[in-house]
């Protein structure tokens, strides 16, 4: 078992309809020490990738895209759920349906941090069924920027965006694969 696993089991919470909580060290209140393992975990992973930037979706993904960036020494852009008035210029917009909050919105990166000459790691805190990942995919692409690589802090294996993430050829590298879980048997890793 890994230092994430371990953190899951220790720490999280698995709640009725496929949610797991781990608000209180990954997604609401920041265990610095667990983002900086998984965002050294990443950089070991894909140090040899040529990244440029790192990735990711506002929020959640935002510490641990900080964390890998540190290590990469590249910045981070985070693709902006709302359309907020510091916005400007021209945009690459993709539709994301979330999971969690069961709605959908528009993503967006302004083109002028994301163009042909960047190779992105793309990073987030969880992996369902690949919406936003899907949707940083499409921007990525509008961009032409070229994928080195996903890092994902959790993937739910179960809910297979991973498993068709990796059949489209992409390398992705989850720390904590969660295949089961409910709320009386706790979470069953993917060896």
């Amino acid at each position: 078992m890994n230092f994430l696993e371990e953190k899951i089991v220790k720490d999280g919470l698995v709640k009725e309809g496929n949610i797991l909580k781990v608000d209180n060290f990954l997604n609401h209140q920041l265990d610095v020490d667990t983002l900086d393992k998984l965002g050294k975990a990443f950089y070991d992973e894909f140090k040899d990738e040529g990244i440029t930037k790192v990735v990711t979706v506002e929020a959640s993904g935002i510490a641990i895209a900080c964390m890998t960036a540190r290590y990469f020494n590249v910045p981070v852009v985070f693709a902006k759920k709302a359309k907020s008035m510091n916005l400007d210029g021209d945009l690459y917009t993709s539709k994301v349906r979330s999971f969690t909050y069961g709605k959908e919105y528009d993503v967006t990166i302004a083109r002028k941090f994301l163009g042909p000459d960047d190779k992105v790691l793309l990073v987030d805190d969880f992996l369902a069924i690949g919406n936003a990942m899907n949707g940083l995919l499409d921007i990525c692409s509008q961009a032409g920027a070229q994928v080195g690589g996903i890092g994902i802090a959790i993937e739910k294996g179960f809910q297979g965006g991973g498993d068709e993430l990796r059949a489209k050829g992409y390398k992705l590298m989850s720390m904590a694969i969660v295949e089961a879980m409910d709320p009386v048997n706790g979470v069953t890793f993917r060896q």
